[in-house]
């Protein structure tokens, strides 16, 4: 890593009578700009270009009786820039990411300080502590208000009970009230000026979540789940909660606090190539990372492993043969992982004992003679009461956990997150968090947490629309790795759209399924369909197929949040495109500008396109092959809720 410390004067103070003070940090472009005003609290303006997008920001930390950021006595201000190349052990974007910032870090009295960076693409701060012990952390106050009547992008859950995978809902800032539900991170603010905040957290550890309220005044302000301290019975996969404490977090007096962070746009391409949360993550702890192996899965549950045909001489379902079979397709394809999901066990509360019918040793070893490896599914309350089963898997040669169902997002199940990445680590194995919070840095801290859900993905089945899923190259995939489980073959626009498992379907045109591997980043990504389905779709397959999960370059070349995503992304030599759009116009149309290829150089552009029909009928596609030079613009049609995908090479 190339890292270089520039001092410089990145802010100004000026004084208002005796009570006031006026920091300002700005982003190295000059851009993007922050105002902080010191009186009786703590509070703060957001620019660009010296237009106000987010004014009286307020920040606070309740420890104790004491309240930070009341009354601040600064001690003093220090200012530096900070220029240096990171290199992501799991390259979700880039295989190179540039760290530019200014930053400014305010000490005040009291032991705590508040630290300020300025990137070209937003801002972030934090609260850093310097305590003596164990302190109790009854609140944190983030706060900020509009200028003006600004449109809100959200998900709402009913409760801190949540899996992050509500639809996302489009409201007015003045039209949401203190008494309306509130909102989880990430939330995307239009302004409806040309500009789009996106606001979210990293560094989360030994803390909880973060959620918003509307403060009935056109702004928002936090909360957080409190700690749980007793817990009843509630099923095989979860605990209730039966008693809180009266603060949110018992965390060492000494520490850094999470980051909370505004990713500021004027062009929507530029949500999709943000990498915020990564450069604002603790670094890799592991030491060696070498064991750790993005890749394809294939999964059985959303076909509901029932392959068929008359290569299929058995009685599917979840037993021996029908894993192999899954095992024989993975290794045709050269898909290094299969899921096994719920079943694989005798029990969902015994890790220990597999159902006979499955005889899961067989299947490992006939795995590592097809050069695949298996991935187990777990509740995480099974992982909590056997947490020395990551030795034991280890010994028994699986690579991989998908760990379900944590549903929570309080402190207690923070540090569960962290706890089962460490542990799984020491042991070689990767883990998949689903029923899960959204991405807030561990995944770089543990880089073997290659993805997490908390997304409103296909499992949803006919409630995930390509209407909500537009939103998440700009939403919940631009704070990190989403598991969205893509790959459907039945593809169906909205007003025919029929499904129950195992005849599993997508809303969707069949290019707007293939274009998903491409736009959406996961370092465990899905196949979700059946084999039978794939073998009978070959050159879909062999495409799927081909698409990595990591990246040596990410390029959004058309973009419009809720309506569309256009993404380019370079492996090696090759680039690959996808493309979608939403239900809302009968189709679009975009001259894609090849300027991003070599100089000199010919290409060949294999493509995936919705057919003609595909407005009507979702499985029409055509596939077409063209030579390509740099600089060459061509047009593509993307009908509603249709998709465009394509290697150049």
């Amino acid at each position: 890593m190339k890292k270089h410390l520039l001092l410089l004067c990145a802010f100004c103070v000026s004084l208002y009578g005796h009570s006031q003070k006026i920091y300002k940090l700005s982003s190295p472009d000059k851009n993007i700009g922050i105002s902080i005003s010191l009186s009786d609290k703590i509070d703060y303006d957001i620019t660009y270009q010296n237009e106000t997008l987010l004014e009286k920001g307020n920040l606070q930390l309740e420890i104790g009786n004491l309240q930070l950021g009341a009354n601040p006595k600064l001690l003093k201000a220090t200012s530096k820039s900070i220029q240096e190349e990171l290199t992501p052990i799991v390259p979700l974007k880039y295989s190179t990411v540039s760290n530019n910032y200014n930053q400014l870090i305010l000490k005040f009295k009291g032991d705590y300080s508040v630290e300020f960076r300025a990137f070209n693409d937003g801002l972030a701060y934090r609260f850093i502590t310097n305590k003596k012990g164990i302190v109790e952390v009854k609140n944190e106050t983030f706060q900020v208000h509009f200028p003006d009547n600004y449109l809100l992008h959200t998900q709402q859950p009913g409760s801190f009970k949540t899996a992050y995978e509500e639809a996302y809902q489009h409201i007015q800032s003045k039209d949401w009230k203190e008494t309306d539900k509130m909102a989880l991170l990430p939330i995307l603010i239009d302004t409806q000026k040309g500009y789009k905040i996106l606001i979210s957290e990293s560094n989360l550890t030994d803390y909880p979540a973060l959620f918003l309220k509307s403060n009935n005044n056109n702004g928002m302000y936090s909360v957080f789940p409190k700690v749980p301290v007793e817990f009843g019975e509630d099923g095989d996969r979860s605990l209730k909660i039966l008693k809180e404490a009266d603060y949110i977090a018992k965390t060492n007096g000494k520490r850094d606090f999470p980051w909370r962070y505004f990713v500021i746009s004027k062009d929507d391409r530029q949500l999709i190539e943000n990498t915020m949360t990564y450069k604002l993550a603790d670094k890799n702890l592991l030491e060696d990372a070498s064991w750790i192996k993005p890749g394809l899965a294939s999964w059985e549950w959303w076909n509901g492993a029932t392959p068929y045909g008359p290569d299929v001489n058995f009685v599917a379902g979840c037993n021996l043969n029908t894993y192999k079979y899954f095992i024989d397709f993975a290794s045709r394809y050269g898909v290094p992982y299969i899921i096994m999901d719920e079943g694989w066990a005798k029990s969902t509360k015994d890790p220990y004992t597999p159902n006979p019918d499955v005889d899961l040793h067989e299947l490992i070893r006939y795995g590592k003679e097809k050069n695949v490896g298996i991935v187990l599914w777990l509740t995480w309350l099974a992982v909590e009461n056997n947490f020395e089963l990551f030795g034991t898997f280890e010994n028994w040669g699986i690579k991989g956990v998908k760990i379900d169902f944590m549903d929570r997002s309080d402190q207690w199940m923070v540090n569960y997150y962290e706890k089962v990445a460490k542990e799984a680590a020491k042991h070689h194995l990767f883990v998949d968090f689903h029923g899960s919070f959204k991405p807030a840095g561990l995944e770089y801290k543990y880089p073997n947490v290659l993805s997490y859900e908390g997304v409103r993905g296909m499992e949803q089945m006919g409630g995930c629309k390509p209407d909500n899923s537009v939103y998440l190259p700009f939403m919940r995939n631009a704070v990190g790795p989403m598991d969205y489980t893509p790959g459907a073959m039945f593809s169906m626009q909205p007003e025919v759209y029929r499904c129950e498992r195992p005849n599993s379907a997508s809303i969707g045109t069949r290019a707007y399924q293939m274009a998903l591997f491409v736009i959406f980043e996961s370092g465990l990504q899905m196949m979700a369909d059946n084999p039978t389905l794939y073998y009978r779709n070959e050159e879909c397959t062999r495409f799927i197929t081909q698409v990595p999960q990591t990246w040596d370059e990410t390029i959004a070349l058309e973009a419009k949040a809720g309506e569309y995503a256009i993404v380019a992304k370079r492996k090696g030599d090759k680039w690959y495109i996808g493309g979608m759009t939403n239900n809302q116009q009968k189709e679009r149309t975009f001259d894609l500008d090849f300027s991003f290829l070599k100089e000199g150089k010919t290409y060949r552009m294999t493509s995936f396109e919705d057919g003609i029909n595909a407005d009507r009928q979702a499985m029409d596609y055509r596939k077409k092959e063209r030579t390509l030079k740099k600089g060459e613009k061509i047009s593509i049609r993307l009908v509603r809720n249709g998709g465009f995908a394509a290697v150049i090479e």
